[in-house]
């Protein structure tokens, strides 16, 4: 079996590769910066500079390959769902002018609302593209990363975190190794066919003062948070550096998944991962501070 991953160095694709090359796989790492692939990892894998958002590479690079990790992109852009509905368009084509016949797509909770949640409104579109296709797909509905803290890095050292979302408000946190499992197990499983969804949501719903309490825990320090308006976001994510398209984006996967907001797929046993978020401050985000 030939599998593709798309953004091999990202923070699910790095232990997806880990896992495949574990697994007996030589994957084939697509990426825009190739250079980047560990030396030691390139031992057990192919690579091929791609971007995602070009069609003609992509089919280009996906040739010979049976089965493909998609990973929308996401990077600074003006207009970042012009950016996913390109790559929606270079994994459709990919699929039908190569054969390939099964992908695991890297969605979001959210993605089953479809429309009026910002950025993840680029992940429902690439889901109903694959589902029109004659092929095996998987979505995998993953919660909010871990990972998604290290963009505040310089506020937890000062103790302070900041959120649109009511602070005592659920929902699902997950570690973006235990997805790479979770995608691992589902490329490698020759048993499912169709179109289908699976949900990982980490091993249980937390609140931002949850969080927040956590944090205080394992840093030693008090680290406090608070619900702060949309507009104050907006205008962090502009003094960030965000074009106005950007923000609004980012900001919208917040408030649609605050606004009127009901998960499709509940907690269960299949969607329950292992990794708690105690442990992961432990292994990466202390010695990143």
């Amino acid at each position: 079996m030939k599998i593709a991953v798309m953004t091999p160095m990202g923070h699910v694709g790095k232990h997806l590769t880990s896992a495949l090359i574990r697994g007996g796989i030589r994957p084939l790492l697509l990426t825009r910066n190739p250079g980047r692939i560990p030396k030691e990892t390139l031992r057990y894998a192919d690579a091929g500079e791609v971007d995602s958002t070009d069609p003609r590479q992509v089919v280009a690079a996906t040739r010979g390959v049976d089965a493909v990790y998609w990973v929308d992109p996401s990077v600074v852009s003006a207009n970042p769902l012009a950016d996913y509905a390109q790559a929606t368009r270079s994994i459709v084509e990919a699929v039908g002018a190569n054969g390939i016949g099964r992908v695991v797509f890297q969605s979001s909770v959210g993605a089953e609302k479809r429309h009026g949640v910002g950025e993840i409104d680029g992940l429902a579109a690439t889901e109903v593209a694959l589902n029109e296709l004659e092929v095996d797909v998987t979505h995998l509905r993953c919660g909010y990363f871990f990972t998604n803290l290290l963009m505040d890095i310089e506020s937890i050292r000062r103790g302070r975190l900041s959120t649109v979302l009511p602070l005592d408000r659920p929902m699902s946190w997950v570690a973006p190794r235990d997805i790479a499992d979770i995608a691992a197990l589902t490329l490698l499983n020759p048993d499912w066919r169709g179109h289908r969804v699976q949900a990982v949501h980490g091993p249980r719903d937390l609140t931002w003062n949850d969080v927040a309490a956590i944090l205080s825990r394992r840093l030693n320090y008090p680290v406090r948070v608070e619900q702060i308006s949309d507009r104050q976001m907006r205008e962090r994510y502009l003094e960030a550096g965000m074009p106005p398209g950007m923000a609004d984006a980012v900001l919208g996967m917040s408030t649609g998944l605050r606004d009127d907001f009901q998960a499709e797929q509940q907690r269960t046993l299949q969607t329950t991962t292992p990794t708690h978020l105690s442990g992961w401050v432990e292994e990466e985000l202390i010695p990143a501070l």
